[in-house]
């Protein structure tokens, strides 16, 4: 069981000025009225009251004649009183709220009665948890985090504004602002029931260390992307021949740390002591050196090609000739008496001398099958050694390969660079500043703090969660959870008369829409025509839902809040004052209407609707549900009598 809204309550800047609006909790209830007398207040002042970190209430007569915002909330023989004060000189929202369990049936608070003693968060608690929302369990979020569902998440289902009513884009409450489309899509499996708090706790921790993987090898690679290239060293020498900076070529074959000492002494030249400066085109060299890397690349792959077809070959070799053997041995030609004077016969095993020709031939190739055998076998070891050495040799050219590339590119960066000096020594100086950069940041990367490489460890885990997680059931709860709610949704529709309601309807979480699925494929609720579509599928969906909730004993309050759900059937920028619907317009209103009070009714008092609305109509299941008339400028959500003493 969870609670409903009793009464609204709202107290003026003076003294015993206090408005309440009295509501039927499992009821329809509706309040009616002209424009501008505050009836969209009405969903704003309940989002205020249960904990907004905004003050979503609009400018005009409602802020500037309100200083304290109240709720009654009932939940069977409880009652809750909530209040909220205006922000006095800004849209700041109060920080503190007045929570006060009252006994049934008490009425609101006095203003002299009411303290503001509850923080935002301490009341936001309270709220969830006399909602009934386990507090405890904690729920996957974006980013590998966790979260508890709040009162605040519970909104999303229970509030439609008059822009999100209709809206073909957007299916819940606040859908549309930022992050919570995803807040939305992680609570919404909570409120159905389909979350077991256990395998959520496995899901949080599966999220997290899937980014703790990824930020470990972005470290990795950042850190290897810092360390000196062989390539660069090797270039910026090349350079410094170029520009005089050193005396002597040097080897291209040294080592990374002798590039590294030699680069050191280049920045030991003074201006003036440059000598001539090297005529070697180091650019010619490296292309030839790449050339010939490329060259004995593809003659060690040849090499290595046919030393694998001849392992196949032999390998095959020594299979059939191994057949053959064994069919010649299982003949028993071989067989000698046991003094060695002479051989068996194959049928009656007596001792036959001298040897047919026959098995004397048969004998000759046998042996001559062993010896062939024996020589392939020991000759398929070393094919294999041979393959293994040139595979290493494949392995240490690709190497220089990357190694020629590297150097090439930092050559051609520093022709360019010097191309930019006429001046020997302005160039000497640019190569000594490129010099000077490369050994800093390769001095930064030896000194940088060491990356723990937990990649195994990491792994690891993740896989022994997905395996646990692979019987998980939460994804199929939540589609059978979604499947029956379609079935409402469905269902519901058709009473509306909406267009694609022949067809199967489903809630997509994934787009946080509705998709009906048509022959010609799916159409979701934004690709659908016509407001009154766009409406009747919004009412379809909420209703269903809060079925669900209510069927399932979810914890979420019991309360859907519709802000002028006839607007649909109003010009876009009509406001005047009330006009008659008629024909199909207010038929189909009607059928809202109806769907509206079926669900309460089949509820049977654990649902309240609370609507706003601009229509009055005149049919019974309209009038009798009406609690409060605005007409003519004789009464609204702030009295007349407040801006009269105001005035």
């Amino acid at each position: 069981m969870t609670y409903q809204i009793k009464s609204l309550a709202l107290y003026g800047h003076r003294p015993g000025q206090m408005r309440v609006l009295a509501l039927n909790p499992g009821r329809l209830n509706i309040i009616t009225g002209d424009s501008r007398t505050g009836k969209t207040s009405i969903w704003t002042i309940t989002d205020y009251c249960m904990g907004s970190s905004d003050y979503p209430v609009r400018a005009g007569k409602v802020r500037d004649y309100t200083s304290i915002f109240a709720l009654q909330l009932v939940r069977g023989d409880q009652q809750l009183f909530i209040a909220r004060s205006a922000p006095e000189n800004s849209t700041t929202p109060a920080p503190r709220l007045c929570l006060q369990f009252q006994s049934a049936g008490a009425p609101p608070l006095t203003r002299d009665d009411i303290d503001f003693t509850f923080p935002l968060d301490a009341a936001r608690r309270l709220l969830s948890e006399f909602c009934g929302i386990d507090r405890t369990i904690r729920i996957p979020a974006a980013r590998g985090t966790t979260m508890s569902p709040s009162i605040r998440h519970a909104l999303f289902f229970c509030l439609q504004a008059q822009n999100e009513i209709a809206n073909p884009d957007h299916l819940f409450h606040s859908q549309g602002h930022e992050w919570r489309p995803q807040a939305i899509r992680d609570t919404l499996p909570y409120f159905l029931g389909a979350v077991d708090p256990e395998q959520a706790i496995r899901h949080a921790r599966l999220r997290q260390l899937r980014t703790e993987l990824k930020n470990v090898e972005r470290q990795i690679t950042q850190v290897a992307q810092a360390a000196p290239a062989p390539g660069q060293a090797r270039a910026l020498i090349a350079e410094a021949e170029s520009a005089g900076l050193l005396p002597a070529p040097v080897d291209d074959t040294v080592s990374l740390d002798e590039a590294l000492s030699i680069l050191a002494s280049v920045l030991t030249h003074a201006p003036g002591e440059l000598g001539y400066p090297d005529s070697t085109d180091h650019t010619a060299l490296l292309d030839r050196e790449r050339q010939e890397l490329r060259s004995r690349h593809q003659q060690i792959r040849a090499r290595i090609t046919e030393l694998r077809q001849t392992l196949a070959e032999e390998s095959s070799y020594l299979v059939q000739a191994r057949d053959q053997r064994e069919r010649l041995a299982s003949l028993g030609l071989l067989g000698t008496a046991t003094d060695g004077t002479g051989q068996h016969c194959p049928v009656c095993d007596s001792v036959v001398s001298p040897a047919q020709q026959t098995i004397q031939a048969i004998r000759e190739d046998l042996e001559r099958l062993d010896s062939d055998v024996a020589f392939v076998s020991d000759d398929s070891p070393l094919v294999q050694s041979m393959i293994a050495a040139e595979e290493e040799q494949l392995q240490q050219l690709r190497a220089e390969v990357v190694r020629n590339r590297e150097q090439r590119q930092a050559l051609d960066a520093g022709v360019r660079e010097a191309a930019r000096y006429r001046s020997q020594a302005l160039r000497a100086a640019s190569v000594q500043g490129r010099i000077s950069l490369f050994l800093e940041n390769a001095a930064r990367a030896e000194h940088a703090p060491p990356i723990a490489d937990t990649r195994e460890e990491l792994n690891r885990e993740i896989t022994d969660l997905e395996e646990v997680l692979g019987s998980d059931t939460q994804a199929d709860r939540l589609s059978s959870c979604l499947s029956l709610i379609n079935q409402k949704i469905a269902t519901k529709a058709r009473t509306l008369g909406l267009e694609h309601s022949e067809h199967p309807v489903r809630l997509d979480l994934r787009r946080l829409s509705i998709v009906a699925d048509t022959p010609r494929g799916p159409v979701p609720l934004s690709d659908m025509g016509s407001g009154e579509n766009w409406l009747g599928y919004h009412i379809a969906a909420l209703l269903s839902l809060h079925e669900w909730f209510a069927e399932q004993g979810r914890p979420l309050p019991r309360v859907l809040v519709l802000d002028q759900p006839s607007q649909v059937y109003f010009p876009s920028d009509y406001d005047g004052p009330q006009v008659d619907l008629a024909g199909e317009d207010r038929t189909s209103l009607l059928r809202v209407y109806q769907a509206i009070n079926d669900t309460v009714s089949h509820l049977d008092a654990g649902f309240q609707v609370i609507v706003m609305e601009h229509a009055d109509l005149e049919d019974d299941i309209f009038r009798t549900a009406v609690v409060e008339r605005w007409r003519g400028g004789r009464a609204a959500l702030i009295p007349p009598a407040w801006i009269d003493q105001g005035d």
